[in-house]
């Protein structure tokens, strides 16, 4: 068995439902201090968080990820206990095999690689992980970057560990993500018996036409590497329950996955352009979970493609779909940020699983990365 297989069923039996981590990160820790890295847990609102740095000097390549999973879901769907790792058909399943505890196994082992391999190397390594990714995200690595910035460390590149392949190992890097920000908007109307609706005014009647406007909304084009902004209603909520009577107000939960081609601002200030065309009163609470943000190609994004392409021989796209990640707190403090790891077709199901043939080569990856940058 090889180290990183090994250390990932370690990490896998350890069943760190978010946000616990379980002594995932202690168990990091025994690994990196032999190698020169000075670790320090910080923690934040019941959640464990690691920042682990080998190395003084610039550039500072750092690779980051998470140790909590989602939950298993129904026990009795699993074909194999989701914390007791195990091998078949060429597969390694549990919970948190693809995501993404394998990554984590690989930029460890990669990184005992590469110091013994060259011990005066360049630059610096660190590591970046947190048990709160897959839950609120409040006091995760937002914590520990705000902690990095008031100190005025400097990170050069950051890889963050998220299962991006889509086909097979290698085809993709994420170098960016698109923004999430949610409006919960109450239109008010005026509540009344069906029967006499002269009496009453309907907010859901009032609330459709503006609603087929703003579903009809080109919000912008995207641009290279961005597919274009998108708004999506996600609930509507209104009603007493009971058939004969009008409703005094309907909310309608609705989301933008939007690009670096709009603003949060500016999108905001045309939803309530659209709405205001319309006769209702109205009001909408804003959330932004995450700003987009974006790699263009460059040093970080090269030496990972080409790392992909020595190992694999696969020639991998650069892509920012899907949803957010950690990436988006980390690109606040780091110039050059992209997000690579296994394939991800079967991240938070039953039976998540991970290719055991490409355990060795994602840590290589890994260290082939290294290599190309501190080299």
């Amino acid at each position: 068995m090889s180290k990183t297989l090994a250390l990932t069923e370690e990490l896998i039996a350890l069943s760190s439902v978010t946000p616990e981590d379980k002594g995932c990160q202690r168990r990091l820790i025994e690994l990196l201090e032999p190698l020169g890295f000075q670790c320090e847990t910080i923690e934040s609102g019941g959640v464990t968080n690691l920042w682990a740095r080998k190395g003084t000097t610039q550039p500072l390549v750092v690779f980051a990820g998470h140790t909590d999973v989602v939950p298993t879901g129904p026990l009795d769907q699993w074909h194999s206990d989701p914390f007791v790792p195990t091998q078949r058909d060429g597969k390694l399943y549990g919970r948190g095999a693809a995501d993404m505890k394998t990554s984590i196994a690989a930029m460890v082992i990669a990184s005992e690689e590469f110091v013994q391999a060259h011990p005066g190397h360049k630059g610096s390594i660190g590591f970046l992980l947190t048990s709160d990714e897959e839950g609120p995200a409040t006091d995760g690595t937002v914590v520990v970057c705000n902690h990095l910035k008031a100190r005025g460390e400097q990170l050069d590149y950051c890889i963050v560990g998220e299962p991006t392949s889509a086909d097979k190992l290698g085809d993709t890097i994420k170098n960016g993500r698109r923004g999430s920000m949610s409006g919960k908007l109450t239109i008010k109307g005026v509540q009344g018996h069906i029967a006499y609706p002269q009496m009453a005014r309907n907010p859901i009647h009032l609330a459709a036409p503006a609603l087929a406007e703003l579903a009809a909304e080109k919000w912008d084009d995207g641009n290279e590497y961005y597919s274009p902004t998108s708004w999506q209603m996600s609930n509507i909520h209104g009603g007493t329950g009971a058939t004969n009577v009008i409703p005094g107000e309907v909310v309608i939960d609705f989301n933008f996955r939007f690009s670096t081609a709009s603003t949060a601002e500016g999108l905001q200030a045309r939803v309530h352009a659209i709405l205001n065309k319309h006769d209702f009163d109205y009001d909408i609470k804003w959330t932004i979970s995450g700003y987009p943000f974006l790699t263009p190609r460059g040093a970080l994004s090269d030496a990972v493609c080409a790392a992909i392409k020595a190992e694999t021989g696969v020639d991998a796209d650069l892509s920012t779909t899907g949803g957010t990640s950690d990436g988006r707190f980390i690109a606040k403090i780091c110039p050059q940020v992209i997000e690579f790891g296994p394939l991800n077709g079967s991240i938070h199901k039953i039976d998540e699983h991970i290719e055991l043939r490409d355990i060795d080569p994602l840590k290589n990856i890994y260290r082939r990365t290294l290599e190309n940058l501190l080299l």
